[in-house]
């Protein structure tokens, strides 16, 4: 019912601008307290044990208030409560602000949404680099987002879910392999990929299952999810590639470096921006279908 309840008030409305303005938002307050005790806690000795200690802060910040929370308020309030920490809408309106314009032929346009949801240097990308990493983008996403935030509600409530969005961040921050936070930050980086080992794949299904052509989609995840950087999102990105009959991944730039990465369904042609348009149309199909399976599941748990 949290899972449900969240879901559904994201659908509707989001997380409207003018509350953001007034209160920010539950993964803001996050990334501040993560921020703190990077300056504060990576320095010195013994960097994992401190990155360790740093993600257990932030995980028990966000857990303790969310299990009394709902403990005292019950579901229905604690699915509102949980409401902020899915990001299903906020996810389709960025890729369509990468679509209208890519549709449109206006690359400059594209180029700038484009940057605003990815790492990568896009500032000279063409139509197939861009449609690639926008798809790209959205299947990861899909997971992160959606998909494992629900998972862990439906898990742990509101706990489970503030948990979740607590690793995700952290993960976000402090989980790359720079020479600042390959220690500090190893904790929280493999925490990251064990809560996301299952959502992701359940992601990949759900792709699949909307995808129109089931098999094909789900073919590719299998053969070729493994050969990703990421034990997690070559799933949903490899299940989307075969969805569309293109190709993702592959290099890609960044801002000192070319990262030579393999190709998922690599004997495809590039993905163009009608392509981003359909991988939209799976990804709403697959989130309405999560949706279904949460309504069935909280008709039947009384049985």
């Amino acid at each position: 019912m949290i899972a449900l309840i969240a879901l559904l008030l994201d659908a509707a409305i989001g997380w409207p601008d003018p509350l953001y303005r007034r209160i920010g938002h539950p993964v803001t307050w996050m990334g501040a307290l993560i921020a703190r005790l990077d300056r504060a806690m990576n320095r010195g000795g013994n960097r994992i044990g401190r990155g360790m200690a740093a993600s257990l802060i932030v995980i028990t910040a966000a857990v303790l208030p969310a299990a009394i929370l709902q403990a005292w308020l019950g579901p229905l309030a604690a699915g509102v409560l949980a409401w902020p920490l899915v990001a299903a809408r906020s996810l389709d309106d960025h890729l369509r602000a990468v679509a209208r314009p890519l549709l449109a032929d206006d690359l400059p346009a594209a180029r700038q949404a484009t940057a605003m949801i990815v790492g990568r240097d896009v500032t000279r990308a063409d139509e197939p680099a861009l449609a690639r990493a926008s798809i790209e983008s959205l299947s990861e996403n899909a997971s992160d987002g959606v998909i494992a935030p629900l998972f862990w509600a439906v898990v742990l409530g509101l706990p489970g879910i503030a948990a979740y969005k607590a690793i995700n961040t952290l993960d976000s921050m402090i989980g790359h392999r720079t020479p600042r936070h390959d220690l500090f930050g190893r904790f929280a980086a493999r925490l990251d990929d064990a809560t996301n080992w299952l959502p992701a794949r359940l992601t990949a299904l759900l792709i699949a299952a909307t995808s129109g052509d089931a098999r094909r989609s789900w073919a590719a995840a299998r053969r070729d999810a493994r050969a990703h950087r990421s034990p997690n999102a070559g799933w949903p990105e490899a299940a989307m590639a075969g969805a569309l009959h293109v190709r993702l991944s592959g290099p890609r730039v960044y801002a000192d470096r070319v990262a030579d990465e393999p190709w998922l369904n690599g004997s495809a042609r590039d993905p163009g921006a009608a392509d981003l348009d359909r991988a939209l149309a799976i990804y709403r199909r697959a989130v309405l279908l999560a949706g279904l399976v949460l309504a069935v599941l909280v008709l039947v748990r009384p049985w």
